[in-house]
């Protein structure tokens, strides 16, 4: 009987091109993901401190038991390691992406992949079943290096004679066939270059945007990895977990005969969601979606051919009102940036962030040549065009002019111009923390903020954001009933809070953001994606599914769920409570490598706009303003109430980060964790090696 998991780990040492390989069995407690990657950084990495270009640097890419199974929506890859993009550290964080790579590596018998030092010259990894060859990726070898991301993958499709036929990987007759392509996942001119705003792009559009691991494969010499598996994964009960597929399908999700949903609705709604064509650039479309997923949101595949595969961000960037009061920012313009991004391997949010800052210096006459931004692109190029954001991207990939300030990321570069206080504390450079663009806002939605300022990277975690804010805001705006009223929604989503069952932790008032119930939903919030989401491998678009239009009481699946799959894929009993002890358990050894790199709670601010800028009730650039109505409880009773407005009261702040602190088990002087809490999760071996370091919580 299996378990859902691939029996082995690849380890690749490009300094001494070796490969090594590692028993799953001794990572299985980690879940796969984030977790497994996070061990294995601890037990691989020799200097924590190290930056995320240096070849000591381990980075881990691979998913959890869901990968490759029947388990809807479960497709996520997930990459660990020192990421280049954090300021003014560059600490341990991580990204995911979607597609087919976690599971076709799991199809050839791979859990994870692990990738230290440097190779002498450009390389490619090569992964064919058990079969794993270092390959020459510079000009003299396969051609790769200086190709972009989409054209090194035909490159390799065509290195494996991938056309769509049936072909063998092996020599023996039951050796293997498919008709597939080799997942890839790659990176073009800016991650080559070793720029902070790298990207790593799989297929059409997946991609891992955030955390500069496109910078981080650079430094490596490491252009692609390819993997094609012939095998299959086996689970404990395959009967159960095609019940519980047929199960969710069924009950919670989209029926195309009998399609409901709220009065109001976006493309992103969790498990329920409608596949959509709303990013299609303008043309007819169909849906696409990742390996086992019911969903197929990336509604992009489309006539034109632009941009198919790109979601979400990628489909939006360059849209400030300045950009697109032009008339030339289209939607068909936008699909051919989206291209051009994932070619480059460059962070959508990075352009525009880079366009929003530059464009707020522009008017304030700063920019030009031999101003304090020294650069022509303005006098060539018009701002908000087509052919600036095209022109931004290629100078951001190459390191030229302009872009070789802008391709560090817009807080290094800010800094460098001596403006960087000045900018973030005003909001022309709205950096939310550790240097990242500002996403959705912590000035409303508390636990978004929170959960990225404990952390190393914006949470990017829509549990609470698609139900609480977008569905109540939207609902307010066209002025339609409410899916349920606020009451009824605090008792169904907190009866699904395991092991808290709080309602008052989606109380989004004024007190109600700096309170204990705050901090068992930040708590709660980072377990569940550490654990379900970023280790196991549910997709963040899909789960959690607290509210549902095609149940009676309009309960979504989470909760009942995520047992059921974890049963049916592992075999074990575990209780969404058990779920949640086991991410914070995850969540306590990424918080110890911060600590191993210097991470202290006086560090832990955010960026000076937020506590004095207040959010506007008008659209806005990048989420800074929006009505953000939410569910609050005041005066004895619940309601829904725009909380835009609203700054962060700092000490406030540090008061509530000290009660976390207590909650989790931290020394609140501090933020570290304590020997008691690590050992209870049996952790010993962090407490000790944090005690060394003279940075264990006292």
């Amino acid at each position: 009987m299996g378990d859902g998991y691939a029996p082995r780990i690849l380890v690749v040492d490009l300094s001494t091109e070796t490969i090594e390989t590692l028993d799953t069995e001794d990572y299985k407690e980690w879940g796969g993901g984030v977790g497994m990657g996070a061990k294995l950084f601890w037990d691989l990495c020799e200097d924590k401190t190290v930056g995320g270009f240096d070849p000591g640097n381990v980075i881990t890419l691979g998913g959890g038991a869901f990968s490759g199974t029947p388990v809807p929506s479960a497709a996520r890859t997930a990459v660990t390691g020192i990421g280049p993009q954090g300021h003014p550290t560059e600490w341990f964080t991580s990204s995911n992406f979607g597609g087919r790579f976690s599971a076709m590596l799991k199809y050839a018998g791979w859990q994870m992949v692990a990738v230290k030092g440097k190779a002498e010259k450009p390389v490619w990894i090569d992964i064919r079943n058990d079969e794993v060859s270092i390959r020459d990726a510079s000009e003299s070898g396969d051609g790769l290096w200086g190709l972009d991301a989409h054209e090194t993958q035909r490159v390799i499709n065509k290195i494996h004679e991938a056309d769509g036929t049936w072909r063998s990987y092996g020599e023996s007759r039951d050796s293997g066939r498919t008709t597939q392509n080799p997942a890839i996942v790659t990176i073009g001119l800016a991650g080559e270059n070793m720029t902070h705003i790298a990207s790593l792009t799989h297929d059409g559009g997946a991609g891992a945007g955030q955390g500069g691991f496109g910078g981080v494969f650079g430094s490596k010499n490491l252009k692609a990895i390819s993997v094609i598996g012939t095998g299959s994964v086996e689970v404990a009960d395959a009967a159960e977990l095609l019940s519980a597929r047929l199960w969710a399908a069924d009950n919670y999700g989209y029926q195309p005969n009998d399609v409901k949903a709220f009065p109001i609705s976006i493309t992103g709604m969790p498990f329920s969601g409608i596949p959509s064509s709303g990013t299609a650039f303008g043309t007819a479309s169909r849906p696409e979606g990742c390996m086992n997923c019911h969903r197929s949101c990336h509604g992009v595949r489309n006539a034109r051919g632009l941009g198919n595969g790109s979601h979400c961000y990628d489909t939006q960037i360059y849209q400030t009102p300045e950009m697109t009061a032009t008339g030339k920012i289209t939607v068909d313009t936008q699909g051919r940036l989206a291209d051009l991004l994932q070619g480059y391997s460059i962070n959508a949010l990075m352009l525009d962030t880079v366009g929003y800052w530059l464009g707020q210096l522009h008017k304030k006459g700063l920019v030009g040549p031999g101003n304090v931004v020294d650069t022509d692109i303005f006098e060539k190029y018009t701002f908000g065009t087509y052919e600036w954001a095209a022109e931004m991207l290629a100078r951001m990939a190459e390191k030229r002019e302009i872009g070789e300030l802008m391709s560090q990321g817009p807080a290094r570069a800010a800094e460098k111009l001596g403006r960087l206080e000045e900018d973030v504390k005003s909001g022309d450079l709205p950096l939310q923390e550790w240097g990242w663009p500002h996403h959705y806002d912590g000035r409303t939605e508390a636990e978004w903020g929170l959960a990225s300022l404990l952390g190393s990277r914006d949470s990017n975690a829509h549990d609470f954001n698609w139900i609480c804010m977008w569905t109540v805001t939207l609902h307010t705006l066209y002025g339609a009933p409410m899916p349920v009223e606020a009451a009824k929604m605090a008792e169904i989503i907190g009866g699904k809070l395991a092991p808290y069952n709080d309602p008052m932790m989606i109380d989004y008032s004024d007190d109600g953001v700096y309170s204990e119930s705050m901090a068992k939903l930040v708590s709660w919030y980072v377990a569940y994606y550490h654990y379900y989401k970023n280790s196991m491998g549910l997709c963040d678009w899909a789960y959690a599914d607290f509210v549902n239009p095609n149940t009676e009481d309009k309960a979504g699946l989470t909760g009942i769920a995520e047992p059921r799959y974890v049963k049916g894929v592992t075999g074990r009993e575990e209780p969404m409570e058990d779920g949640i002890k086991r991410g914070t358990r995850i969540w306590n050894l990424h918080r110890a490598i911060f600590i191993l790199q210097g991470r202290h709670r006086d560090q832990e601010v955010y960026g000076q706009y937020m506590y004095e800028v207040p959010s506007l009730p008008v659209p806005g650039y990048m989420l800074m303003s929006s009505p953000n109505v939410l569910p609050v409880y005041e005066n004895g009773e619940w309601s829904y109430k725009m909380v835009a407005g609203r700054v962060v009261d700092a000490a406030r702040l540090e008061e509530w980060k000290s009660l976390y602190f207590e909650f989790e088990g931290w020394d609140p002087a501090t933020g570290w964790p304590r020997r008691d809490t690590l050992e209870s999760m049996d952790m010993k071996f962090v407490a000790d090696e944090l005690e060394k370091a003279g940075k264990l919580g006292a």
